[in-house]
């Protein structure tokens, strides 16, 4: 009985295909990038913390990003990166480990869109209601905004993983380097109509949502733009949104060249790899985006490089 259960509890993945060859390198390369994802991220958080001329609400949700590309990162990366040296016919994970990863996974991806969402309107009301922002983009709305963020995201992927788990399994191996939503319910024989229902309703309220919303206020952003003659305001807006639309960019491109390789059945491994490396260069890149694009970000890292330099020589 407790092999049976044991039998039961536990779940196959597939993983990376890795050659014995390139397994050093891939593990160090993946290494190598956490790291630094999680080295720029948690210096950008505390930068953003310690300095209190940039506690301004654009910085504080630079620093909601960041936090959350340390969550994403952390959720795949140390889990491929621990099973690179080991023989396919043993990478095994718990049920319940697996549907953690796969809320954490989702809840990462869904925070994304809605703190983006959340920063598009900071840039928003910044470039076409600058007399008014400081009355409107308080503190204190940053702070309810973010939670609001998050307990969106955390609700709909709440119901999305719930209707995965409550299914029956007669599967018990993972396609996947990770486990997902998906992967959770193609472990089930039952009927998951269900779940491509919701899944597709998830799918479009958060990315109609996300593009809808971001696409309207940079159009609304250019419009203002177009009209003003002050150069000054055209180049700070230029610089901010620009550093918001790359992450936006980059973030659309990957999910939707993962979605293009699912089509290919045949591109599976490639689909592996392209759906890791999203997982941890995409929380490295938003960290550099961040840090070099944003004038105060970068003379505060400056000042800081400075004054550790004179403390050395003293």
């Amino acid at each position: 009985m407790g092999k049976q259960n044991l039998s039961e509890d536990m779940l196959l993945l597939e993983g990376l295909k890795v050659s014995s060859q390139s397994s050093i390198p891939t593990f160090t390369f993946l290494l190598l990038l956490y790291i630094f994802a999680m080295v720029s991220n948690i210096s950008l958080v505390v930068l953003i913390l310690r300095s209190r001329s940039l506690h301004q609400p654009m910085y504080l949700l630079f620093c909601n990003m960041s936090i959350n590309d340390i969550f994403g990162a952390t959720i795949v990366t140390p889990h491929v990166l621990r099973y690179i040296f080991t023989p396919h016919s043993q990478r095994f994970i718990h049920y319940i480990d697996c549907a953690v990863q796969a809320f954490c996974l989702h809840l990462y991806a869904g925070a994304t869109h809605t703190v983006l969402m959340i920063m598009a309107f900071d840039r928003y009301v910044a470039i076409c209601n600058p007399m008014r922002y400081a009355s409107i983009m308080t503190n204190q709305m940053v702070v309810k905004l973010s939670v609001g963020a998050w307990m969106a995201a955390l609700v709909l992927v709440a119901i999305l993983v719930g209707l995965s788990v409550r299914l029956s399994r007669c599967r018990s191996v993972i396609f996947n380097p990770f486990c997902d939503n998906a992967s959770l319910f193609k472990l089930s024989c039952e009927s998951v109509l269900i779940n491509n229902i919701y899944g597709l309703g998830y799918t479009v309220v958060l990315l109609g949502s996300s593009v809808g919303s971001v696409t309207l206020t940079y159009l609304k952003i250019a419009a203002v733009c177009v009209s003003s003659k002050n150069k000054v305001l055209n180049s700070r807006a230029l610089q901010t949104c620009a550093t918001h639309l790359a992450v936006y960019v980059f973030l659309l491109a990957s999910a939707f060249i993962i979605v293009i390789l699912h089509r290919f059945p045949q591109l599976s491994d490639h689909r592996k790899v392209v759906s890791v490396l999203c997982g941890v260069a995409l929380p490295a890149l938003n960290a550099v985006i961040y840090g070099l694009q944003m004038k105060e970000i970068k003379q505060r890292i400056i000042a800081l490089c400075s004054n550790s330099k004179v403390t050395q020589k003293k």
